[in-house]
């Protein structure tokens, strides 16, 4: 068992089953803690309880609880009066339910605490529940009261133990209305084929090889004030350029990833850059599609037009053509026509002179 201090004592109650148990924190601060100091000379600040009718300090021991009702009087609330309370959580871990874990959400965990046997007689009841959660795959919704309220908690098994999370009610965790962006954002699938490749490149981690790095940061400055040493100073921030293009992020972060892990990038790698953004005053750019077909469009008149061109031409040149030949033409018959009849006329009046001499 561990050697904690047990924070709330009573049973579970599993359908007619009791289990007596002991409930123990099960996780423990690493943080830092600071006292608060007078900068001039050192000295602590401490607060001081002061009872504001008698106008005197108190001790801890003469210090209670009580409700300011809405009239502003005060009603004194005893832990017996807490203890008392008519409802079956006051002593009780009930429990109310058996669902799979994955129904839970995290959202709602809070505090997590180990369920510890108490005596002999505990042993049986408590492995048997630990067992059935096991064989079951799920976990148990009980209700219990800790430090003056009723609390929503869930048990499971580990290792050999019984744990369990405080749980928030679930109209305690709020929507999350108004916190994803508002604005309409296409995300292409070379983008997530990249973010994909992101995610594998750093792959999974050992949870236990990490550590609090910043409390490290904060002992090693106390230990070199306590000697009396300058302390460490703060590296210089790596220089961030300004990400212009998520597709050229997205690559050096794949590409960096993998150096990381000693594996060889790919040599060429594609990164393209976003188009500049134009200024207000430009003209709304088109869509690529209606740019496309107004070109489209556009080459069909000018290819339409320079065929009906072409067309006017051609019959231009062709009825040129058919005039010269028919003037040809027309010249060549009168010719003829006028070379027939002089010789005929000139035979009449030959014939005519001979008559008459």
């Amino acid at each position: 068992m561990l050697n904690v201090r047990s924070i709330w004592n009573g049973a579970i109650s599993f359908g007619l089953v009791s289990i007596p148990i002991k409930v123990v924190n099960a996780t423990e601060s690493h943080s830092i803690s600071f006292r608060q100091i007078h900068t001039e000379d050192g000295g602590r600040i401490r607060y001081r309880k002061f009872c504001e009718l008698e106008d005197r300090e108190v001790s801890q021991g003469e210090i209670g609880k009580g409700y300011e009702d809405a009239d502003g009087s005060i009603i004194p609330i005893s832990d017996e009066d807490l203890a008392e309370l008519p409802i079956p959580t006051a002593k009780t871990i009930e429990i109310v339910a058996f669902v799979p874990g994955d129904r839970i959400d995290p959202l709602q965990m809070d505090a997590a605490y180990y369920l510890a046997a108490s005596g002999a007689p505990a042993a049986k009841p408590y492995t048997l529940l630990r067992e059935a959660l096991k064989r079951s795959n799920k976990v148990a919704i009980a209700k219990f009261a800790l430090r003056g309220r009723e609390r929503l908690g869930m048990l499971r098994v580990v290792g050999d133990a019984i744990a369990m999370h405080g749980l928030l009610w679930p109209d305690e965790v709020r929507a999350p209305e108004g916190v994803a962006p508002d604005t309409g954002v296409t995300v292409r699938d070379k983008e997530l084929d990249l973010a994909d490749a992101l995610m594998d490149t750093l792959g999974e981690v050992d949870l236990d090889d990490l550590h609090d790095e910043y409390r490290e940061a904060v002992e090693e400055v106390i230990a070199a004030k306590a000697a009396g040493e300058a302390p460490p100073t703060a590296p210089e921030p790596a220089a961030g350029g300004k990400v212009l293009d998520l597709m050229a992020a997205l690559e050096s972060s794949v590409r960096a990833a993998k150096e990381s892990r000693g594996e060889e990038p790919e040599e060429h790698a594609e990164v393209r850059r976003l188009p500049q953004r134009k200024s207000a005053r430009a003209a709304p750019k088109q869509p690529a599609g209606k740019k496309s077909t107004a070109t489209k469009k556009a080459a069909a008149k000018k290819t339409a037009a320079s065929a009906k061109k072409s067309t006017s031409k051609t019959a231009q040149q062709a009825k040129k053509t058919a005039a010269k030949s028919t003037a040809k033409s027309t010249a060549k018959s009168t010719a003829k026509s006028t070379a027939k009849k002089t010789p005929a006329k000139s035979a009449k009046k030959t014939a005519s002179r001979k008559r008459t001499a």
